[in-house]
């Protein structure tokens, strides 16, 4: 099925931050509450066709700053040769290089270098995130800060008032395409707009609840959870009114594409097996897919 558009209508919410006096959450309810679903290794095409066994991985990773480089440093002491492919080519630094000044991860043989390829004992996927499962740990106290947050955006801005007072407004939202820059419109696939990957058993907000914990803070992401389950309330009290031309502007595309896909499947079981294909699928339950 097609990507999305990227223009697609959203519903926002704000509201100021508990913890920081001053700054003010802008959220994109379309986006947390849509069923997106991280599919690598499971229909994850990748984002070149030439590459598509790396997900994401192929270009390395940007790191933002010294705490960045500092954790991932302080894993790469941690992992083995049985959990990381390219444990030898990256000791003594040499996992992260620079480019424009700036560090990133290192390329190998055409992925990020901690991207174990397919044959490898301990699995196709990312060392870093593996390490990271494997002792109970959530990834994002391990890999780099741009792989753990895609496909969340924050984003800052400086809100100035008419009465010349300002506030911190803090943005979290979807990383689409336009967030890899200019070059972000040459990939061939990409997961956040596209209906394959929305078939999340929970909605964004939370089956990413750690990763959004980390972005907002404890009291802010709690907030966010409140706003996030009346939104979905309000879509299905729009489904059982019957309001279905509503769905649109409440519901994330990807997401209702994807249900609709569904139903579709349903539909063409269920005129073999006799059931009723009467009804519509409902575009916030819960997926059963294994």
């Amino acid at each position: 099925m097609p990507e999305t558009a990227l223009d697609i209508p959203r519903l926002w919410v704000e509201f100021n931050d508990p913890a920081e006096p001053g700054q003010r959450f802008r959220c994109d309810l379309t986006w947390l509450t849509s069923s997106w679903s991280c599919i690598f290794g499971s229909g994850c095409a990748g984002i070149y066709q030439d590459r598509p066994d790396d997900g994401c991985c192929t270009l390395g990773a940007h790191l933002t700053d010294k705490d960045d480089v500092s954790r991932v440093k302080a894993a790469v002491a941690e992992l083995g040769k049985d959990e990381w492919q390219y444990h030898s080519a990256g000791q003594q630094g040499r996992w992260k290089v620079k480019e424009d000044k700036q560090p990133k991860t290192r390329v190998v043989d055409g992925a990020c270098i901690f991207q174990n390829r397919p044959g490898f004992p301990a699995g196709a996927g990312c060392a870093l995130h593996q390490h990271a499962r494997a002792r109970g740990l959530e990834p994002h106290t391990v890999k780099p800060d741009v792989c753990w947050q895609l496909p969340i955006r924050r984003n800052y801005r400086n809100v100035e008032l008419p009465d010349e007072t300002s506030y911190l407004e803090v943005t979290i939202t979807e990383y689409d395409r336009r967030g890899w820059g200019p070059g972000g419109h040459d990939l061939d696939w990409y997961c956040s707009g596209n209906p394959e990957a929305h078939i999340g058993k929970e909605p964004v907000y939370r089956s990413n609840s750690a990763e959004l914990g980390e972005l907002m803070g404890s009291a802010a992401y709690r907030e966010l959870v409140v706003r996030c389950d009346a939104h979905l309330a309000a879509v299905q009290a729009a489904q059982a009114a019957g309001s279905r031309r509503l769905l649109p502007l409440l519901v994330h595309p990807a997401t209702l594409a994807a249900q609709r896909l569904d139903t579709s499947k349903d539909s063409l079981g269920a005129g073999k097996e006799g059931r009723d294909t009467g009804k519509d699928a409902d575009p916030v339950r819960s997926k059963k897919r294994q």
